[in-house]
């Protein structure tokens, strides 16, 4: 008898799991919201004067940043997560020569970890069924790009000048995630 009840319920659930994973407007509110609150926590991050700003480079943005219109949703999932993932991995370095808090670090941590496992069920399901055009040479820029932004921290020994233009460079990246986050629509 447990069993015969046992099946509907393990069909629905995985159904219901993929049905929730393809909601995009759900998606759309629950990132545009969380990329709110990331962009709140890194503004209260302590940044140090104007001097650092002779520390900034051309960090080569890839192209595709300014065209955030150009992008299918499948596409955008992939570029979202990529983006997030490499900006987790930056604010996991050394930035003990900051003075920021490391309460607002971590809170902007648990936000973006949650942003991932929100994305992560769609961008495999993405990726099993290749179902994307450009996204994959996109992500391909941004590793390069993410790269330069780590090469450069390390080259400067993680210093508080540095860890400035990095701030600057993931809060322009928020705001192309944004632009992206609204680009998801059923």
């Amino acid at each position: 008898m447990t069993y015969r009840c046992l099946l509907p319920m393990v069909l629905l659930l995985c159904f219901s799991t993929t049905a929730l994973s393809r909601s995009y407007s759900l998606l759309r509110f629950q990132q545009r919201r969380s990329a709110e609150v990331c962009q709140k926590l890194l503004g209260q991050l302590h940044s140090t004067p104007q001097h650092c700003l002779e520390a900034r480079m051309d960090f080569q943005v890839p192209e595709e940043m300014n065209q955030a219109q150009q992008f299918r949703k499948e596409d955008a999932i992939l570029v979202i997560y990529e983006m997030l993932q490499q900006i987790f991995n930056i604010l996991t370095r050394d930035f003990s020569s900051t003075g920021w808090s490391e309460t607002i670090i971590e809170d902007l941590l648990v936000e973006l970890y949650g942003q991932m496992n929100r994305l992560q069920p769609i961008q495999k399901e993405i990726m099993q069924e290749q179902n994307f055009t450009m996204g994959d040479t996109t992500v391909l820029h941004l590793k390069k790009y993410y790269f330069n932004l780590v090469q450069y921290l390390e080259s400067k020994e993680y210093n508080r000048c540095a860890w400035t233009v990095v701030r600057v460079q993931i809060l322009t990246n928020f705001s192309f995630l944004m632009r992206l986050t609204a680009s998801l629509r059923d």
